[in-house]
């Protein structure tokens, strides 16, 4: 791996964990017929990110401090993949430091040899100043390698400029006379090299007493799984040229058999016939590695007919405000929360209507092409789909001495002695603990018993909200959002402030101001309302910028960029529901005295705090 493009040998442990990689994923144990990954994991691997190691590359060079004329990209080698993101490990021999980016282009074919015959991007292990004879300075002019720019990698970035890199050897920093003319690239004989049997510990990457780890724990199992599928198919006919796609189109309709769906029949006449579509989907992580593939059979309900088709349509959903006052709770009273996932859950609804649906794309029984499948269980995308399931669940839970909320008909309690079971249901999302272990041990079994279920195990993510469960208490944030927003509407180069408004700040509607894009307006105003779910500080701005939506102008854009600025210098910050914090409801209110200035209407507003 090394010698193929002349690698620089102090990335041999580069080259090591690459291999362990690509060997876990590409040899094939012959008795079993798997490779280790299918074996660790359960499912076929993907490939084809593989890339050829060592091969020249270009990178995205993403410091702020590049302009319109600089290039857009640093040439590389490439010595691996990441185990923490979804990124390739690149080498700049500029530099010598090795950097993970996905913004990545390869040239595989590329191994152009220069004038000495070595490698354009293999740079030769040197020997260190002390091992090499110089000249005495005033005989030794400086040695300017140009590499001669390769026109085929023009459209990396869309720029047809790459700047020429220049790397100068000296023996020493030589100050040059201000007025000494630029020095013309000159052709020297090559340096000196010499083998040596030892190198530099500077040149080793890591920490050679650790030894060669092959990345097998579990944690950094799913991170480097991260490639496997991050391209998500926009149709049937992408998915069908990717075998990890077509395994999990197969495990959906496996899903299908076992729950007994539907049943392959001939069309009755005067029955109405709903098609069917894939929908392809990568799940997931708090850090946004992708930890399984998921196919969806959904039907096209926008054929159903209100009356024939379905009935009623409404399921309740869990609310943030529930979501935390049931963590402030499990603080509180010191118990852990687990979170577990029901399989394929809305397969598992019972369906009152007659419905029949079309045989699935690239899945039609070849000896009945023209039969179709009449419904027994709700199918995804249907109408009366979530309110089946609601149905299904809640019968199920409540026969099994659970109590629904009467305020939130999501949340389900079971007391034993004097002891309680808290459950809380967000569609196939399920978040439970109890004071009692014993209780808490038993539901998963009891879950277990009657739908297909997935144990995630310690609550640390559930509904965009990152939660990390400690000993004296409990935090909720959203740090890994409010970066994305800060990404997305283009305030990373903005200064941060202290404040989400100033103290004299006076919004009011501003008729005679210019109009701004009141789809982009909305779409801040809707991302910051879900922040507030464990960001209360800026509850009050938003609200008050909230009240514009309808014809926004550029003030109103002005200060809803206020507050996200305010947000990207405060992305730490946090909920913290403390064990020794009384659990008390406390409530406070208060109101200004005709504050509006255009119709002198006064505002008031609320706040109330539990456990915090």
């Amino acid at each position: 791996m090394l010698h193929e493009f002349a690698v620089p040998k102090f990335l041999w442990t580069e080259a090591v964990n690459t291999a362990c990689h690509v060997v876990n994923r590409a040899c094939i144990r012959s008795k079993l017929k798997k490779t280790l990954f299918e074996l660790w994991v359960g499912r076929t691997p993907n490939i084809s990110y593989f890339r050829v190691f060592g091969s020249k590359c270009f990178v995205l060079d993403e410091s702020p401090k590049v302009t319109k004329f600089d290039a857009k990209s640093l040439t590389g080698i490439f010595v691996g993949y990441s185990n923490t993101s979804k990124a390739y490990r690149v080498y700049l021999p500029t530099s010598r430091v090795v950097i993970e980016s996905i913004n990545v282009k390869f040239n595989e074919n590329a191994n152009e040899k220069t004038e000495e015959g070595n490698s354009i991007v293999g740079i030769q292990d040197r020997v260190t100043t002390q091992e090499i004879e110089f000249q005495p300075k005033d005989e030794l002019p400086p040695v300017i390698l140009e590499e001669p720019l390769n026109r085929d990698d023009d459209n990396l970035i869309g720029e047809e400029n790459h700047e020429e890199n220049t790397i100068e050897t000296t023996q020493d920093e030589m100050p040059h006379d201000k007025t000494q003319p630029i020095p013309q690239p000159v052709h020297e004989p090559p340096e000196v090299f010499r083998e040596v049997s030892s190198h530099p510990l500077s040149n080793v990457i890591g920490d050679p007493r650790e030894g060669v780890r092959t990345r097998s724990g579990l944690n950094q199992m799913i991170g480097y799984c991260a490639f496997v599928s991050q391209l998500e198919p926009k149709s049937f006919k992408e998915a069908n040229i990717d075998p990890n796609w077509i395994v999990a189109m197969q495990e959906e309709l496996n899903q299908f058999e076992r729950n007994q769906v539907w049943e392959l029949v001939p069309l009755p006449s005067g029955k109405q016939v709903i098609g069917t579509k894939w929908v392809y989907r990568n799940k997931l992580d708090e850090i946004d590695n992708v930890v399984r593939n998921k196919a969806r059979l959904i039907a096209q309900d926008f054929k159903q007919q209100e009356g024939i088709d379905f009935e009623k349509t409404f399921a309740p959903l869990a609310h943030l405000e529930s979501i935390r006052m049931l963590l402030a709770y499990a603080a509180n009273k010191g118990f852990t929360l687990f979170q577990m996932n029901v399989k394929s859950a809305f397969l598992n609804g019972w369906i009152d209507e007659e419905v029949y649906v079309q045989q699935p794309p690239g899945f039609v029984d070849h000896f009945n092409p023209d039969h179709l499948f009449k419904i027994h269980k709700i199918l995804y995308g249907l109408k009366q789909t979530p309110r089946a399931w609601y149905g299904r669940l809640c019968t199920f839970l409540i026969d099994n001495d659970f109590a629904r909320g009467k305020m939130d008909t999501t949340l389900f309690t079971k007391k034993r002695d004097n002891h309680l079971l808290l459950v809380q249901i967000y569609v196939d999302d399920i978040i439970f603990g109890s004071t009692n272990a014993t209780l808490a041990q038993e539901f998963p079994s009891l879950m277990s018993s009657e739908f297909e279920m997935s144990m995630i195990g310690e609550l640390n993510f559930f509904l965009g909200l990152q939660i990390k469960q400690l000993q004296d208490g409990i935090f909720i944030s959203q740090i890994k959002y409010a970066k994305e927003l800060i990404k997305k509407f283009g305030v990373e180069d903005n200064k941060s402030l202290d404040t989400p408004m100033g103290k004299s700040a006076n919004i009011d509607a501003d008729e005679k101001g210019k109009p701004m894009d009141i789809t982009l307006y909305r779409d801040i105003i809707g991302s910051l309302l879900y922040l507030t779910a464990s960001r209360p500080d800026i509850m009050y701005a938003v609200c008050l910028c909230v009240r514009y939506q309808a014809n926004p102008k550029k003030s109103h854009h002005k200060a809803i960029k206020r507050i996200l600025r305010y947000v990207k210098g405060t992305q730490s910050l946090d909920l913290w529901y403390g064990k020794q914090t009384e659990l008390d409801l406390v409530g406070y209110t208060d109101a200004d005295f005709a504050g509006d200035r255009m119709d002198r209407k006064s505002t008031s507003g609320t706040c109330q705090f539990l456990g915090g």
